[in-house]
């Protein structure tokens, strides 16, 4: 039985942007994809989809009415296929407040981790946030009066365009004045300038650290003004990059990972709630409680090839997806997003390391 299996071929074709193509489509994935009887193959998004295939698998990061149509057809004509994944799914990732409320919507226990000894008792959550859809919102002091800066400006719209990772940290109510709605403010909470990215692959999960926003103190906060444009929290260039000597005194590699167990359920929670199976999240501890950790930010489909050992745990993946299927959220979910049927869980792979590299 394992013999004639070993000789059935499995296309999974993708629809990448031509960036995302270059970063994620690589010989060394090729490879290992081939070894395990898996053909990578490349959709031609000029050409109606239904006329393309067959396909065990669509891996795809297109958005629009019309790309969601022709998803449609093709799950129609072809019902074993897996949407990796739902468009609307992804569509509640493209707002940064329907994005984060999925948080809260998690079942899971908040006292995970004792094992690895992280002593237990740890909490999760999201910063304090708004939406201000307007100008005249903005200039009412009475619409954000209940945040307390800094505070770091978001664009509600999170789509992964250039635009929507341009954010400001605004030091004082003045500097409002200069920021575009629709945005997201979002409290700056302290965080010991390290941020935690978790990727997730289905099953699959994976911490690294990363240098993030410098922590702002009470008393330096007093003498700061304006807004601080830059564009990703764990990606500064050097030219954003503010104090250098905080980054000098910290020491990345003695940070502290959370532990294990805690932020496996927590990934685990929000596979099931996004009904996701590529993503990551990014998470902060708030320096002030040392147990109380933030999910700031979700992203669909992330630069999966900063993380380490990507091809392996990717090959992996796709053929879970194409034989066993049970584990992947996509074959319990229609195109639209709504549930069918549940699976069991499969056994989850969980590898949580420190890394700057990624």
């Amino acid at each position: 039985m394992a013999e004639s299996t070993s000789q059935r071929r499995y296309g999974i074709g993708y629809a990448l942007a031509a960036k995302k193509q270059q970063s994620f489509i690589q010989l060394s994935l090729v490879n290992l994809a081939n070894e395990r009887g898996i053909d990578l193959i490349k959709i031609d998004t000029d050409k109606p989809l239904v006329e393309q295939g067959p396909f065990d698998c669509i891996l795809h990061k297109f958005y629009g009415v019309e790309w969601k149509r022709q998803l449609d057809d093709y799950k129609a004509k072809n019902p074993n296929v897996v949407i990796l994944d739902s468009p609307n799914a992804i569509q509640r990732l493209h707002n940064r407040i329907s994005m984060l409320q999925v948080v809260s919507e998690l079942k899971i226990s908040q006292q995970s981790g004792s094992e690895t000894g992280g002593g237990g008792g740890n909490t999760f959550g999201i910063p304090k946030q708004i939406v201000i859809y307007d100008v005249d919102t903005l200039k009412d002091h009475r619409s954000w009066e209940g945040l307390k800066f800094p505070v770091i400006a978001k664009p509600l719209v999170a789509d992964g365009s250039a635009k929507s990772h341009k954010m400001s940290l605004v030091y004082n109510q003045d500097a409002l004045s200069n920021l575009k709605p629709p945005i997201v403010l979002q409290e700056f909470v302290n965080h010991g300038g390290v941020i935690f990215k978790v990727y997730v692959v289905g099953e699959y999960v994976k911490c690294v650290k990363r240098k993030s926003l410098p922590d702002v103190s009470e008393d330096k906060l007093g003498s700061l003004a304006g807004l601080l444009t830059f564009s990703q929290v764990s990606n500064l260039s050097s030219n954003e990059k503010i104090d250098d000597k905080y980054y000098e005194k910290m020491r990345l590699d003695d940070c502290e990972m959370p532990p294990q167990k805690f932020i496996t359920d927590i990934a685990r929670g929000l596979r099931e709630a996004t009904k996701l199976n590529l993503f990551n999240f990014d998470v902060i501890r708030d320096t002030r409680l040392g147990n109380k950790y933030l999910v700031i930010d979700i992203n669909y489909f992330p630069g999966y090839a900063k993380m380490p050992s990507y091809e392996t745990v990717f090959a992996t993946f796709f053929w879970d997806v194409v034989t066993k299927r049970e584990g992947i959220v996509a074959m319990n979910v229609d195109v639209d997003g709504s549930r069918i049927d549940s699976g069991e869980e499969e056994t989850k792979l969980v590898e949580i390391i420190g890394s700057t590299d990624a």
